[in-house]
């Protein structure tokens, strides 16, 4: 041990444990601590809130949160491929696998969860997954190549990712849920019914009330499912996304105090029954509760590191609320969203036409947002999540809070932007107060990139940046700055109050808006913020005569513009799977036009190189491949052919 130096060793290489790695370096007095991290896997830290982009082209690297060379860089000892096995707390040593033993001063256990898979018969044979690492990812890959019908066990949050990978690589998709509806645990009834409509018209297959009694050979896949209700579902590959369960083993086996459900049991400190030893994220238990979400981990590492540092802090436990999209629909739920506290009145908006359903959850009184909960349209989920984390006073009406900002009284931003007090959490990946962005913009930040810079608001999930940029704003103008949200001079609308008209007058073209609420011809600003949102709503093919010209220059060309000027064009071969024939077709096309080629993260041929007049020729060749049915793979009985962006349509007759 370095002489004079604090050994802080954290078990656990995840997100969690990366942030309080990052949390010490920021540290002013960091210079008498030596950080050394374990890593059960063969890499460092990635981002698992969005490991299903893996199957839409991201590959490992581009998941990654830091590197080696930065590690190295900052006197970060790492061991990768390390599982710690043994904790001596006597004299405060950890082994691992690999017969390492290094002694600590302090030790932070950041080990995680790990997937609950029920206990089915079957459950171990070939093809039956989970979904929680890389590795993971690369095996269920590998499965889809040979599979055609792939089924998630577990309809939750991350079942529904689950479900989005098997069906990006092209399978007959099924996702089985034990509960009334999907999303049990944040979504009411209404919204749960709403996710499971839009979900199945995309072509996902979904089973409620379904309990699952034995996994069997199949008469037509590879396997069978047996229901207890007597139903039974054939399917090629399983992925349980059963839920998690707190990593708390080692923990276990060291003696320290353990829930009775499981969790490694902390104080506000974040400080175990052993005083040298902390436990952070989704291994600890407060106030016997365990954290699934990445932010109360992250909010855990910053107390954790504090307290370390000989500063002060204090977890006092975390909001759960949360927003994302599934399958491409937009869902969120703040607060009591089943409207359990007593008393509790609701307010529900449900459009089936236009696929939204809301619904708002107040005191007995009327007077505070107690919940929410959100399918279609998440726009009002900022405004709505601050109301109710800071007891903001609520309109005469509170029923207008359903409407979208335009049409509701006054909006959201001036008024409420006032209300927020200054300790009112704006990032919570950083825990970033409006006070602080404030302070931020008085000392000279007018943009959001010196903002981010100084606070790193929004340089995390990203999810706070539209409210961080409403506080920027109001506090600029409270200065007497003139603000100007118009998105260029032929507009005079931010690209949210357009997104507003759009949807509620349902204008299906640029030239129809230009005429109603615009002036002049349009710009290279407008022209594709105007297709991307006409795109996002009325999903209309982009390459019409009244769309194309909106488009940004990948869209158009159906290439991705590479650094140096050349496109790298990107067929799709859903799940991997392609023939010789295939192969062939594609290497010639790399070989006829000196091409560069790799495999993408998402099982595809990229091939790079293309200049721009060759374009044209080469998606000819890949479409008359289709034509005679012997190139890219066939999707669907109407031999519907998509390249990456999904623009060729080719229809075999």
């Amino acid at each position: 041990m370095i002489k004079d130096k604090m050994r802080i060793i954290v078990v656990g290489n995840g997100m969690v444990g990366h942030r309080f790695i990052e949390e010490i370096l920021e540290k002013t007095n960091r210079e008498n601590i030596q950080l050394v991290t374990f890593a059960e896997e063969e890499r460092l830290a990635y981002d698992r809130v969005q490991l299903s982009s893996y199957f839409g082209g991201k590959s490992a690297e581009d998941l990654s949160l830091t590197s080696e060379s930065h590690y190295q860089a900052s006197g970060v000892q790492y061991f990768l491929n390390h599982q710690v096995i043994e904790i001596d707390r006597a004299n405060k040593s950890v082994t691992t696998d690999k017969g390492e033993t290094l002694n600590y001063d302090k030790l932070v256990l950041a080990t995680g969860s790990y997937p609950f898979v029920p206990p089915i018969p079957g459950n171990e044979q070939p093809h039956c997954h989970v979904y929680r690492t890389i590795n993971d990812l690369e095996a269920i890959a590998d499965s889809g190549k040979s599979s055609r019908v792939g089924t998630v066990i577990g309809g939750g949050l991350l079942g529904l990712e689950a479900a989005n990978a098997l069906r990006q690589m092209g399978l007959e998709t099924h996702v089985v849920e034990f509960a009334p509806r999907l999303m049990a645990v944040q979504l009411d009834e209404g919204g749960g019914e709403l996710l499971r409509h839009k979900i199945e018209d995309l072509g996902v297959s979904v089973h409620t009330r379904k309990a699952t009694e034995c996994i069997t050979s199949g008469d037509h896949c590879r396997y069978k499912l047996v229901f207890a209700d007597g139903s039974e579902l054939e399917t090629d590959m399983l992925v349980f996304s059963a839920g998690i369960r707190p990593q708390d083993t080692l923990a276990r086996q060291s003696g320290l105090d353990i829930g009775e459900r499981g969790g490694i049991v902390i104080d506000d400190h974040c400080q175990t029954s052993d005083a040298d030893i902390f436990a952070i994220g989704e291994c600890a238990l407060w106030e016997n509760q365990i954290f699934g979400l990445v932010a109360p981990g992250y909010q855990m590492a910053r107390v954790a590191a504090a307290v370390l540092c000989g500063g002060d802090g204090a977890f006092t436990g975390a909001d759960m609320s949360t927003k994302l999209k599934l399958l491409g629909v937009d869902v969120a739920s703040i607060g009591d969203a089943h409207a359990a506290t007593p008393g509790a009145q609701t307010y529900t908006l449900s459009d089936g036409l236009k696929g939204v359903y809301k619904r708002i959850i107040v005191s007995k009184e009327g007077d505070r947002l107690l919940g929410a909960v959100l399918v279609g349209d998440v726009e009002s989920y900022p405004e709505l999540l601050q109301s109710m984390l800071n007891c903001l006073p609520l309109p005469e009406q509170p029923s207008v809070l359903l409407l979208p900002p335009a049409e509701s009284e006054g909006g959201h931003s001036g008024a409420a932007m006032d209300a927020l007090p200054d300790s009112a959490q704006i990032c919570s990946c950083y825990d970033v107060t409006k006070g602080q962005i404030r302070e931020a913009v008085a000392a000279g930040c007018c943009d959001m990139a010196s903002l981010k810079s100084t606070t790193k608001a929004c340089t995390g999930c990203g999810g706070c940046a539209a409210l961080t940029k409403q506080v920027m704003d109001t506090e600029l103008a409270a200065m007497g700055h003139e603000v100007n949200n118009h998105i260029c001079e032929h507009f005079a609308y931010s690209r949210q109050e357009l997104a507003d008209i759009v949807r509620a007058t349902r204008v299906k073209s640029f030239a129809e808006l230009l005429e109603s609420h615009g002036k002049g011809l349009g710009c290279d600003v407008c022209k594709p913020t105007i297709g991307s949102i006409l795109a996002s709503f009325w999903n209309d093919y982009i390459l019409e005569p009244q769309h194309i010209g909106l488009q940004d220059t990948n869209d158009i060309y159906l290439g991705n513009m590479q650094k140096d000027g050349t496109y790298s064009v990107v067929p799709r071969i859903p799940g991997g799977e392609i023939t010789p024939e295939k192969l062939i077709v594609l290497g010639q096309v790399a070989k006829d036009f000196n091409l560069y080629t790799k495999i993408t993260g998402g099982q595809r041929v990229d091939l790079f190189g293309a200049q721009l007049h060759e374009l044209p020729a080469i998606w000819r060749i890949l479409v008359d491949a289709v034509r005679n049915r012997s190139c890219i793979r066939e999707i669907g009985s109407n031999g519907k052919i998509l390249c990456r962006f999904n623009l060729v349509q080719i229809w075999c007759r």
